[in-house]
């Protein structure tokens, strides 16, 4: 993994990194919204002494903190279908311009040595997944890779309380950020008991430390519930575009996207900006779980 120089330094002095996906900005939203969160998640970060690295592939080589004119050219490759969506399975190939998913974010974040890392949400067990088998590699990558996910929670259109099921038979350590019930993404509630609560981030980073302390080498996951008022609309809007993906025969890595846009055209944008807050809101947490892990 090419490190940028900034991104390097940090590491060598044991300064708080954390990682970003470069798919919530190709695949995520549209431009110019996907550029400017990227800045705003980026300043977020740094108003914390919290060093920012979006993890893409570029010109088939794998980055840990990108340029500004290359986080320019990721956003608008997207939409220009320049930019591959690339998960764990993908990093092998010969992909020239990839945008990373949570998994393979994942992984090369862990080989860059960083062991914080911020996104939206989560994958998971897909509805109906005891019948397609349909589960995200996240899930799978969690279970073997020893970095902490800071998200709102599994993408709303999963089945959350499968996912949790599967992320319990991995050993996932998975907790709620200062609340007893796992969140659904654009919502702070799902009806589903969390299996844990952090209360700060130092909650967060003992358990980290003390999983590595006894060799475990999985990843753990905290969720931080998002408090957007639209979050509620924007729910029932998103079972209606999960019937129209199934009647369309949209399936696989099409679904989130096609979910992301329907619910948009259907909320009038309040999706997007409630998407927007979300991940701000996780930065804000992930950078303070960066720093509590970089002190002990």
């Amino acid at each position: 993994v090419r490190l940028l120089p900034e991104v390097a330094e940090a590491l060598r002095l044991g300064r708080p990194v954390v990682a970003l996906e470069s798919t919530i900005v190709a695949h995520g939203m549209p431009y110019p919204q996907n550029l400017e969160l990227a800045k705003d998640v980026s300043q977020i970060l740094r108003s914390k002494g919290v060093v920012p690295a979006t993890i893409a592939i570029k010109d088939g080589v794998f980055k840990a903190g990108l340029h500004p004119d290359e986080m320019i050219n990721l956003a608008k490759a997207g939409e220009e279908g320049r930019a591959v969506k690339c998960s764990t399975r993908d990093l092998p190939l010969n992909v020239q311009w990839g945008a990373t998913t949570v998994a393979a974010t994942m992984r090369l974040a862990h080989s860059a040595g960083i062991a914080t890392f911020v996104t939206g949400g989560t994958g998971g067990v897909h509805r109906g997944g005891e019948l397609s088998l349909d589960i995200s590699t996240d899930l799978i990558e969690l279970s073997r890779t020893p970095v902490v996910v800071v998200s709102a929670g599994v993408k709303s259109i999963l089945d959350i309380r499968r996912t949790l099921e599967v992320l319990e038979t991995f050993g996932v350590p998975t907790g709620t950020w200062q609340s007893d019930e796992f969140p659904s993404f654009f919502s702070p509630t799902s009806g589903v008991q969390s299996p844990a609560r952090f209360e700060d981030a130092m909650d967060v980073a003992c358990a980290y430390l003390a999983g590595r302390d006894l060799g475990m080498t999985n990843g753990m996951l905290v969720c931080v519930p998002n408090h957007d008022p639209a979050g509620e609309s924007v729910e029932a809007a998103i079972h209606e575009a999960l019937l129209e993906a199934e009647a369309a025969g949209i399936e696989g890595r099409d679904i989130t996207p096609f979910i992301l846009r329907t619910v948009a055209e259907k909320t009038a944008g309040d999706s997007l900006r409630s998407n927007i807050s979300l991940v701000k809101n996780n930065a804000a947490v992930g950078a303070e779980v960066a720093s509590a892990i970089s002190t002990m």
